[in-house]
């Protein structure tokens, strides 16, 4: 009796263990066989423009790089949130990804009443692509030798300042900046940094951080003096200009960035294996080299590195917002 029941406990065991096999086979298989088949990026911007561009240099690298082909899928509208749900809704195989900033991927979660989804759930974070350069750009007719003289004589004649923003990462820098001081002026909101560029040109605005798609050229005439970068490391675009480390100021921490989010679940391995991919496609010289002539600087790190950083600059947008009770319509 006892034997036969010993032979039923074995038999029940092994069937278990080929149960769990079977479960386990498929994924490992997959795994080890990733990439078989064409790649979707999905990227929340028209193509054609400057962040299109960046995604459509990465994917050519990445396609080298898994020996598969990589489609761009374009999704623009409603600030990212037509893309980011394309992609949530996703088979988490690795086989669908997007290009996310941090106004879909930050801005449109924290700020809406009824989120659309919540970022740190509903993705897997990859890698960041990189930082967009943005500068601290101000008139050349000011006090502005450097960075501290400029300040200076903001804090002494704050109601003779206006600054300008194009976006909610531009705003809430300055906020930050300005906080180092306690010093605030009244910020003018536009559609797009061309109409803001062309308004502190004219006078009508006073400051703003603008891209490396504007400084350089009207910086190069003598129209504005940028003095001050938000990039972790000068831009080549502007190599004299310093960085918020360099100044001492470790309080401007918003930074315009962009990286790239699969859905939820995906499997460690093919994670690890996407990640590392484009990885490398950034760390490649030829490919650095023409996103800094998007503006853009690139620069990967490793998934759980791109979840702290993710969740670091939730905390500074959220924490800046509340702060200085901004409000975005």
């Amino acid at each position: 009796m006892k034997k036969a029941t010993s032979v039923m406990h074995r038999r029940a065991l092994l069937a278990l263990i080929g149960a769990a096999a079977a479960l386990v086979l498929p994924t490992t298989a997959s795994a080890q066989t990733y990439p078989d088949k064409t790649i979707r990026l999905v990227v929340p911007f028209s193509a054609g423009g400057g962040a299109d561009t960046i995604a459509r240099v990465i994917a050519k690298g990445l396609a080298a790089q898994a020996g598969q082909p990589v489609v761009v899928d374009n999704k623009p509208g409603a600030e990212g949130i037509i893309a980011a749900q394309e992609v949530m809704r996703s088979a988490p195989d690795g086989y669908t990804f997007m290009l996310g900033s941090n106004t879909a991927m930050v801005a449109v979660p924290a700020l809406r009443p009824n989120p659309p989804y919540d970022p740190f759930t509903a993705f897997t974070p990859l890698t960041t692509a990189g930082e967009f350069s943005m500068f601290l750009a101000v008139s050349p007719a000011l006090p502005s030798g450097s960075l501290k003289e400029f300040l200076d004589h903001v804090a002494a004649n704050p109601d003779k300042f206006n600054s300008g923003s194009s976006n909610s990462a531009s705003e809430l820098a300055m906020l930050q900046l300005l906080a180092n001081r306690g010093v605030k002026v009244v910020n003018v909101r536009y559609k797009g940094d061309a109409q803001a560029m062309t308004d502190l040109v004219g006078g009508q605005i006073q400051m703003m951080f603008s891209t490396g798609t504007l400084v350089p050229g009207f910086a190069k005439d003598k129209k504005i003096r940028p003095l001050l970068t938000l990039l972790p490391e000068r831009s080549p675009l502007l190599p004299e200009v310093p960085t918020a480390a360099e100044l001492g100021l470790g309080a401007v921490t918003i930074a315009p960035w962009a990286g790239f989010f699969g859905p939820a679940k995906m499997p460690p391995a093919i994670t690890e294996r996407l990640s590392q991919m484009l990885r490398q496609v950034l760390s490649r010289p030829d490919v650095r080299e023409q996103l800094v002539a998007q503006g853009f600087s690139g620069y990967g790190m490793t998934s759980a590195q791109f979840a702290a950083f993710h969740r670091k600059q939730w905390d500074a947008f959220t924490t800046t917002v509340r702060e200085n009770n901004v409000k975005f319509e």
